[in-house]
């Protein structure tokens, strides 16, 4: 719905807001790492999967509504006036033309932050420190011993089986992904 506000909407302070959600990725992950650990720390979310996976549901990244403004932009805006004397109003804009089209955007966009997820280790290590809470990747640094030696061929089928949920996400994603970026080359 950010997306939606800074691409279709007209409203007072669009610009600056627009460049502080932009500076928000130029920002590294380490400077807000603290800040996100103590109020991670007050929810009660630390030693859980929820830091982990609630930011990356909603998509909290900058980039992600970057990318979605970039894709609504391209959305014809006679869409919207025909929708509007029709008697819709911005939300059923939204609900009714905007997020349908959009389904393209928003599933490359779930990939990506699944994708991320899965791989960032350092956030694993930092929000979970129960053994039986470990994800994957946790459980691999985990298999080598104190003197950094390990059975490879062990960890070597570990490391197969845990791209086995990202190759299957994206498989069944890749129709609409593959949609996307078809309409998005069709446009102009």
């Amino acid at each position: 719905m950010a997306a939606y506000a800074f691409a279709r909407l007209d409203f007072d302070l669009k610009a600056p807001f627009f460049a502080i959600m932009f500076g928000t990725m130029m920002l590294p992950f380490h400077v807000t790492l603290i800040p996100r650990y103590i109020i991670f720390y007050r929810l009660g979310w630390v030693d859980s999967y929820l830091p982990l996976t609630v930011p990356a549901f909603f998509a909290v990244n900058g980039f992600f509504i970057f990318l979605m403004v970039q894709f609504m932009r391209g959305i014809p805006v006679e869409l919207d006036h025909a929708a509007k004397v029709d008697g819709c109003g911005p939300i059923q804009v939204y609900l009714r033309i905007i997020l349908p089209l959009s389904m393209p955007a928003l599933v490359t966009a779930a990939i990506f932050s699944f994708i991320w997820t899965w791989n960032d280790f350092f956030s694993q290590l930092i929000y979970i420190s129960n053994p039986r809470l470990y994800t994957i990747a946790l459980g691999l640094r985990a298999f080598q011993d104190a003197t950094s030696a390990s059975a490879f061929g062990q960890m070597f089928a570990m490391s197969i089986l845990s791209l086995v949920p990202i190759f299957i996400f994206f498989v069944s994603a890749q129709k609409l992904l593959i949609e996307g970026i078809t309409t998005t080359g069709m446009k102009g």
